[in-house]
This record gives structure tokens, sequence and C-alpha cells, in this order.
């Protein structure tokens, strides 16, 4: 991750459908849930997702191979009851942003946007962390681009 990239950003409230799953790859039965959530609601775009935010929920734990990741899907209209599939109210908040390029770097790049806020003028922030995807769904995982967004204070 290179430090000088890292923005600053307020990400205001917004409406998200938020998809749970847990298990050894949560991630990827999460995003497919979700997939059939927006394809059925007439969210794709060009037989993709729109970009979602997406973090573990619970973080894994040494000696198990499960964890939980929730992915979350902007919404701006009305949100229609969906199996497995929720309405949130996210209020939002001030973010450190920094890219991260390949799946097998993001524990790296997550290590650094935090070092980097240590050494800044913010204060770690309570709301939630999380994890931007740019590239397609079926991009080679080595090939993912996400946004990090560290919840930062003043």
């Amino acid at each position: 991750m290179n430090e000088n990239k890292i923005r600053i950003i307020k990400l205001g409230p917004m409406r998200v459908a938020s998809a749970y799953t847990f298990g050894g790859t949560p991630e990827e039965k999460a995003f497919e849930k979700m997939y059939e959530f927006a394809k059925e609601n007439g969210l794709l775009l060009d037989g993709q997702l729109p970009p979602t935010f997406g973090f573990n929920n619970p973080n894994p734990s040494a000696g198990s191979p499960n964890y939980g990741y929730e992915v979350w899907l902007p919404l701006d209209g009305e949100f229609k009851a969906w199996e497995g599939v929720n309405s949130i109210d996210f209020p939002g908040g001030l973010y450190a942003v920094g890219l991260c390029h390949g799946l097998q770097n993001i524990a790296k790049d997550w290590l650094d946007l935090a070092r980097w806020r240590e050494g800044s003028k913010y204060l770690a922030g309570k709301h939630q962390w999380l994890e931007h995807l740019l590239s397609p769904q079926d991009a080679a995982p080595d090939q993912y681009e996400f946004e990090l967004y560290l919840p930062i204070a003043e």
C-alpha cells in the first residue's frame, strides 16, 4: 500500500442490503447470496453486482477455520424483503482509505493502513471497517482491487 495515496473521506449515511454467511469460505457464499438478491431485484450492472462493501463478522479466530462475512449493497430505492438479506441503515463516518491490489495482499495492507493511522493525527474510529470491492466478482482473486476503509476520528 502506498501511504502517499491514503485519502481521508466522510462516508455519508446509507441504507444497504446486507447478506451474511458463516463458515470456512463465507465471502464467496455471501457474494453469491447478494448476487441472487441483486439479480432478482434488477440491480445488476452488465450482469455484475454494483460496487459493494464487505467485512469479516466475526473475524477468524485461532484454532477455527470458520468466520463470518457480511456484504453490503447500497440501495437507492425501497428494500424488498428477501430470504437471508436484510436492510440496514448505516450512519456513515470518517475513514482513511487505501487501495489494495490482490486478495493475497489484503492482510498486509490492512496492517499497513492501521500502522499509518497510529502515526497520524487521527484516533481510531468505532464505526465499521469496510472493504470496497472495485473489481468484478469474476476476476481472479490475485487481480481483485479493494479500497480499504479504516474508521478514524479526529
